[in-house]
């Protein structure tokens, strides 16, 4: 059984935050991607929902840990569909995971710097900022496409670090995505943090590598805690 972490938070200045898996409910994008979408795509395409769904899903994994992955213009000229339209009709399926909010009050009660930091494609960011209203909590939001590379790349937090200006030793990153994780691992991040249930839709499933949480709660300390945590 994985231990709950305890953090130094006297020893962490900076919180970077993932998006999609980390702060959202990832069963929106899962169904999106490997459902939603195909069922277009076979009606355009004169296939079947199978059919689609294996084409979509291979050409998906050809273009994994780049900025294509998440380049909704990319996939609408691919693909011949209006990828954002179609994200807005099932825009209530975005939700927040448990205890965000209370985590990002935290920190901001705490005089941390907090940031956003997502491979999403800037017009994904909008419609979900939009939709959950966390924008406002944030010191600045940052897409991987101002970076000019996906988190993947160790590179790329090389990239963030000459526009934050944060010490990547007093640092800490929370997200879904072990290659994530491992590339600012390789870059010398401070505190990795695995978020172990990225989908409410899916079971819990442990980082070996990394300390894991199953929701923010277990970062906040007990005497911080508020009543009537979400």
């Amino acid at each position: 059984m994985t231990q709950t972490p305890i953090l130094n938070w006297q020893a962490i200045d900076t919180v970077l935050l993932d998006m999609d898996g980390t702060l959202l409910d990832r069963h929106f994008d899962d169904y999106f991607w490997e459902h939603y979408v195909p069922e277009h795509y076979a009606l355009e395409h004169d296939l079947s929902i199978d059919e689609a769904r294996l084409e979509l899903l291979s050409r998906y994994k050809g273009r994994e840990g780049t900025l294509a992955w998440t380049d909704l213009d990319f996939w609408s000229n691919e693909l011949g569909l209006d990828i954002p339209a179609l994200k807005m009709k099932i825009n209530h399926l975005i939700g927040v995971h448990p205890h965000v909010v209370d985590f990002l009050r935290f920190c901001r009660k705490s005089g941390k710097k907090i940031y956003l930091v997502t491979n999403a494609h800037s017009k994904t960011l909008a419609i979900k900022m939009e939709k959950t209203a966390l924008a406002g909590y944030f010191d600045r939001i940052i897409c991987a496409e101002e970076v000019g590379m996906a988190k993947e790349d160790p590179v790329f937090w090389q990239g963030l670090e000459a526009m934050l200006g944060y010490d990547k030793k007093r640092t800490m990153l929370a997200d879904d995505t072990a290659k994530v994780l491992a590339s600012a691992r390789l870059y010398g991040m401070g505190v990795l943090i695995f978020v172990a249930r990225p989908s409410s839709r899916k079971p819990v499933a442990h980082s070996e590598d990394y300390l894991s949480v199953v929701t923010f709660k277990e970062l906040i300390p007990e005497t911080s805690k508020e009543k009537g945590a979400r």
